[in-house]
Parts: C-alpha cells; structure tokens; sequence
C-alpha cells in the first residue's frame, strides 16, 4: 500500500507540474557559456547541460511533452480501438474478418519499429508522434474490445435488447461498453507507460520533439557525450524517465487486482 501512495505521488506530480509549467517562471533556453557542464548548484539545482541551460528546466518542460503526448496517444488509440473493436465484433461476419486482418498485419511488425518506420514518413514534430503512436497503439485496444465483445453480446440483456428492436448503435452504447470498460481503463493504464516510454526513444532517435524543445529522451541523448564528465544530464532525465514508468505500472497493477481483471493486458 505504501508503495502504491508513493507512486501515486510520484504521478500525481508529474500530471501537476505538467499543467503548472507554462506559467512558472522556467527558463529552459536561456545559456550560460560560464555554467557550460556545471553540476548542480545553487541557481540550478539539477546543473546545467553542454549549452549552459538548467537542467531542471527542461526537465520540467519535458515532463509536459511526454504528458500531453502520453495523454494524446492513449486518448486517441482508446477511442478509436475500442469503437473499431466492439463494432466488428458485434456485427461479425465481413467487418469482423476485415478487424482480424488488420489486426495481424499491424501485428506482424514490432510496435516500436511500426512507430519508427510511421515517424520517419511523417517527419519530425510532436503532432506527428501523436499520430504514428496512435497508428500503432489502438491494437492493443481494439484486440481487447473485439474479444470482449464477442464474450458479452450473447448475454441476455443484449439479446432483449435486439428482440425489441434497440438500434445498433444503441445497444453497443447502453449494454456493451459500460461491461467492458474495466478492462479498457487497465489497459489504457499500461498504454500510458508503454507511449512515455515510446516517445522518450523515438525522440532520442530525433524523430520525436525537436530542439530546440526539451524531451527527456532528447535530453538523454546530448547528454550521454558528456556522461563521463557531466553524469547529471542523463541521470536527471533518466530518473524521471524511470520512477513515472515504474509508478504507472504500479498503478496499473492495483487497478486490476482492485477490478479483477483477467487477461487484461495484450
């Protein structure tokens, strides 16, 4: 239980600092030729980086990127998997053979080489990441959503419904998705780990953000040059980068046992 309060803090305070960044007075740009490779002090607490510029900044800028990316992508893939999903899944036959098809397609390719190979054509930008993250995580939701379905809709609260003439649409609305929304929330709980995660490697790649904006894998990468002299540039962002991972798992492994769910994660 104490470790689960901790990683809720630990979420709580990257959700928060996220919100409050554009309005606290962080300088993430601004150089300090004297201060070039500096550990941390008394005017920047976490050092400064190979231009001069305080660590703490940036990192703070770039927990709001890997938020609102995080947020993005696992908001969009939820949606649009879930709705694709549980539509081929109820109305079977040729929708639901088409599903399948994608899916394994999608499904023969490693996510994050997918992710790359979607990056590299879009080009670079947050925007971009946004879309080829989300091109590639609705499958996990849409896998999730189709097998659920498929186990529910012979149930007979489904079938009163169809018998007295409830649309579609009504019925996927009202009677199926609120039985499997469980499931989809711990699922979306790990998808959350799995996008920061994501986003940090593509943008130490240079396919994600781009300088002069500040990403926690961007800020791995110019400083693993220096990690010899200057440790603090990829310890600072590699920390952050491991205690949100580690407390969103965690979380997401409570949430299940609290709902118990089985076979939640794909």
């Amino acid at each position: 239980m104490k470790t689960v309060s901790i990683a809720g803090l630990v979420l709580i305070s990257w959700v928060f600092l996220s919100l409050i960044a554009p309005w606290l007075p962080l300088h993430p740009e601004r150089m300090a030729l004297p201060a070039i490779l500096e550990g941390p002090h008394s005017h920047a607490w976490l050092g400064n980086d190979d231009l001069g510029r305080p660590v703490l900044d940036r990192l703070l800028v770039g927990a709001r990127t890997s938020c609102w990316v995080a947020g993005g992508v696992v908001s969009l893939s939820l949606l649009f998997g879930t709705l694709l999903g549980s539509s081929a899944a109820y109305l079977g036959g040729y929708w639901d053979r088409v599903l399948v098809m994608l899916l394994d397609i999608f499904m023969a390719f490693p996510g994050i080489l997918l992710a790359i190979a979607l990056a590299g054509l879009l080009g670079p930008g947050i925007g971009n990441l946004v879309i080829a993250l989300s091109l590639v995580g609705w499958v996990g939701f849409a896998r999730l959503a189709r097998a659920q379905v498929l186990s529910m809709k012979q149930r007979e609260h489904v079938l009163a419904a169809q018998a007295l003439g409830t649309r579609r649409r009504r019925i996927i609305q009202r009677h199926l998705l609120p039985l499997i929304a469980a499931p989809l929330v711990v699922e979306a709980t790990f998808a959350v780990a799995a996008v920061v995660v994501a986003e940090s490697g593509l943008s130490f790649l240079g396919l994600g953000v781009q300088p002069p904006e500040a990403s926690w894998g961007s800020m791995i990468r110019d400083g693993v040059r220096y990690l010899l002299v200057a440790p603090h540039l990829v310890l600072a962002p590699g920390i952050a980068l491991f205690l949100v991972v580690l407390s969103v798992n965690l979380l997401g492994d409570r949430l299940r046992d609290r709902l118990d769910v089985r076979g939640g994660r794909s």
